[in-house]
């Protein structure tokens, strides 16, 4: 089976090292390498959030320059 990518799995992966830290079963040693892939994997998230973000403004701009801005809710 292939390993999941993108934005979804960074996410997933995230949240297993946030519930095993959590979990405060790790030793000491074990924590550190846990929460150091939690980090990468934060920024990954924060950063594939700002790429869409970037997207989003791109095709919300209008021509003259000024960007159309449409409520979230509909």
């Amino acid at each position: 089976m292939s390993k999941k990518s993108g934005f979804e799995a960074a996410l997933g992966r995230l949240e297993d090292a946030v519930e095993q830290l959590e979990s405060g079963e790790l030793s000491l040693e074990k924590a550190l390498t846990v929460f150091s892939t939690g980090v990468k994997e934060a920024d990954y998230c924060r950063e594939s959030l700002r790429a869409v973000e970037l997207k989003v403004e791109h095709l919300l701009q209008q021509p003259d320059g000024s960007e159309q801005r449409e409520p979230l809710d509909g």
